[in-house]
């Protein structure tokens, strides 16, 4: 198992979800974490829930000077990009057009971002990001606006992100890490498993059934965890995960 003791975490969307069991988890593993978001207060309350050292910053991730500015203070080995926006349930025609492209201004925007300041500054070699997109960028999703191609954009980002670094020789790795069914407990999947099941006639509970093994944010944390130390899928750049496993697509 791969040490992540003294090393610099930036996570970015760490006040719940998947971001929170990143930091939780590498707080448990000694790494020097600080987490980071929108919502202060509820960073704060992951951060007295760590066993380990954890900072918390308010932060909007797509301003990119202030992503920049933090990034070159922290000089971090790994940072997690688990930040978006719960996009509106609504079909196409019943979407504006600031709603249908909330996804692109919010999660497209904050993965740029982020991107672009790692392959400028650069950071240091043997560096990974990590961005978590959705299986919905794979499959559709007709009832979350511009959700589904933001979602697959960013796993475009990670690989035209991975050619930079490949041909400027810098080390650093960029993996798009996709769950590819709703993510158990999350607020996305409340909506989404409360939209998708009342259209299909059946309860949010009997719509997350359909999943044969439910997949919990400790679940894609861990797989993240695994994908950075290269002892799940080495070498990819766009890894989906399951309740079952992972997969490099």
């Amino acid at each position: 198992m791969t040490s992540f003791a003294g090393k610099q975490a930036l996570i970015i969307g760490g006040s719940s979800g998947v971001g929170e069991a990143t930091v939780l988890r590498l707080a448990a593993q000694d790494a020097r974490v600080v987490a980071v978001g929108r919502n202060l207060p509820a960073l704060e309350r992951v951060r007295d829930r760590a066993s380990g050292s954890v900072q918390v910053r308010g932060l909007d991730a797509t301003d990119g000077p202030a992503l920049d500015a933090l990034i070159g203070e922290l000089d971090p080995d790994l940072i997690v990009l688990s930040a978006g926006v719960n996009p509106k349930n609504a079909t196409v025609n019943e979407q504006s057009w600031e709603s249908f492209s909330e996804p692109w201004n919010q999660d497209v925007r904050m993965a740029f971002e982020l991107g672009q300041s790692a392959l400028r500054r650069p950071l240091r070699p043997g560096s990974t990001v990590v961005i978590v997109s959705s299986g919905a960028g794979l499959a559709g999703s007709p009832i979350s606006g511009g959700y589904a191609g933001a979602k697959r954009t960013q796993m475009f980002l990670a690989s035209y992100l991975q050619g930079v670094s490949n041909e400027k020789k810098l080390d650093i790795r960029f993996v798009a890490v996709v769950p590819k069914q709703l993510i158990a407990g999350t607020r996305i999947a409340e909506i989404a498993s409360a939209s998708y099941g009342a259209r299909a006639g059946i309860t949010p509970a009997q719509y997350m059934e359909r999943f044969e093994v439910q997949l919990s944010p400790d679940g894609v944390a861990q797989a993240i965890l695994g994908v950075v130390s290269g002892e799940i899928a080495p070498g990819g750049t766009v890894v989906a995960v399951t309740g079952k496993g992972t997969e490099v697509l």
